[in-house]
C-alpha cells in the first residue's frame, strides 16, 4: 500500500506554499500564503488571506480565519482559534443568509517570535507583540505588548520584559 497515496489534505490551487512546507493530513487550506519552513498539524484549516510566516509552526486543530496575520518564528498551539468578526451574525437585517459583502473582516497580527498556547481564543482586531507568550486556555481581548507573558480569560499581563532578564509582575488586565 502506498503511503503517499493515503494522504487526506486539501490545498485549493490559490495557495502560496513556501519551500519545504510540512503538511500533516485532514489540513485544508485556501487563498492563504505559508511561508517557507512551516509546519503545520492535522485538522488545520487557513482562510483565504491569511497568510503564515517562516518557520512557523501551527499546530493540530487550530483554525487561522481571513484577516489573521502571523510573522515568522511563531508557535501556535493546538487548538488554537482566531477571529475576524466582533458581531457574528448568520443572517442580516433582512432575515436573509450574510454574504462576504454583510460583514467587515476585522484584521488580526501576531508578531515574530510570539508563542500561543493551547486552546486559546483571541479575538479580532488585536496585536500580539513580538516575542510574547499567551498561555494555554486564554481569552485574547486585547493588545499583547512585546516580551510579555499574559495568561486568563480574559488575558492578563503575568510578567514583562521577558527576554531582558528581567520580570516585573502586573495583575493588569489587558
Amino acid at each position: 500500500m502506498n503511503v503517499e497515496a493515503m494522504k487526506a489534505y486539501r490545498i485549493a490551487p490559490d495557495v502560496k506554499l513556501g519551500k519545504d512546507v510540512k503538511i500533516h493530513d485532514f489540513v485544508n487550506l485556501y487563498g492563504c500564503e505559508i511561508g517557507d519552513y512551516t509546519k503545520m498539524g492535522t485538522f488545520v484549516e487557513i482562510q483565504k488571506g491569511a497568510k503564515i510566516g517562516k518557520s512557523c509552526k501551527i499546530s493540530s486543530h487550530t483554525f487561522i480565519c481571513e484577516g489573521v496575520m502571523i510573522e515568522d518564528n511563531v508557535f501556535v498551539g493546538h487548538n488554537v482559534t482566531f477571529t475576524n468578526d466582533l458581531y457574528p451574525r448568520a443572517v442580516g437585517m433582512h432575515g436573509k443568509l450574510q454574504t462576504e459583502d454583510d460583514w467587515n473582516c476585522i484584521r488580526t497580527l501576531v508578531k515574530e517570535g510570539a508563542s500561543i498556547g493551547s486552546g486559546t481564543t483571541l479575538l479580532c482586531g488585536i496585536t500580539v507583540g513580538k516575542n510574547a507568550i499567551v498561555g494555554a486556555g486564554s481569552v485574547v481581548t486585547k493588545d499583547v505588548p512585546a516580551e510579555t507573558i499574559v495568561a486568563g480569560n480574559p488575558a492578563r499581563i503575568l510578567r514583562s520584559n521577558i527576554n531582558e532578564g528581567t520580570f516585573s509582575r502586573s495583575s493588569s488586565s489587558i
